[in-house]
């Protein structure tokens, strides 16, 4: 897992009621505590061991947990993508997940990111910005992310764990160049999984 490492690069069918197996959610509790220690292994981060116990996170829910089926868009032309700093960061879309999720019909875009796909260790990263109805409310207004591999999403049995969404550094400092979700990434469900409202102050610098 190299979420921090990549996300600051980047702006620098599961069944519903399925009951919990402990080492699922012992895999989503070891997962975050990695996650927690990025933020202390880069000088970049915003966020110091002191504040780390202000990070919340939904209970691990494999419900969240999705199968999907991938379309690749081949014939995309590359995009500025808006970020709430005001610059724009080049991506071109990489493709289309589609999902049940709450007994709907769900789909989502994925990216790659002109810039990293030049770096041999992130040629493989695939980006996943989305909104959802929990957005301002228990999550960061300005969306969570997810991040892929392409080597995951073209192998034919693709799970999609939202228990693994986080959020963009802007949820905790200013100054950093979160990209914002497309339009065509916004689901219209709560997608009650994975980090939640940061709960300490916002850095401004």
């Amino acid at each position: 897992m190299k979420n921090l490492i990549f996300f600051f690069l980047l702006f620098s069918s599961c069944s519903v009621g399925v009951k919990q197996g402990s080492s699922y959610t012992q895999s989503i509790a070891h997962h975050r505590e990695e996650y927690k220690k990025e933020f202390l292994a880069d000088e970049r981060s915003p966020l110091k061991k002191e504040d780390l116990k202000n990070l919340r996170f939904y209970k691990p829910d494999e419900s969240y947990k999705v199968k999907c089926s991938f379309e690749r868009t081949p014939d995309e032309q590359p995009f500025e993508l808006p970020t709430y700093s005001g610059i724009t960061k080049t991506y071109v879309k990489y493709g289309v997940l589609a999902f049940e999720l709450q007994g709907k019909p769900q789909q989502l875009a994925v990216y790659r990111s002109l810039r990293l796909m030049l770096m041999p260790q992130y040629r493989d990263y695939l980006f996943l910005p989305f909104r959802d109805a929990t957005n301002g409310e228990t999550t960061y207004g300005g969306g969570r992310y997810l991040e892929l591999k392409i080597s995951e999403v073209e192998s034919g049995s693709f799970y999609l764990d939202f228990n693994k969404c986080f959020n963009p550094w802007c949820a905790y400092s200013d100054g950093y160049n979160c990209p914002i979700p497309p339009v065509e990434n916004t689901l219209e469900i709560a997608v009650l999984a994975g980090e939640k409202l940061y709960a300490g102050e916002k850095k401004h610098g």
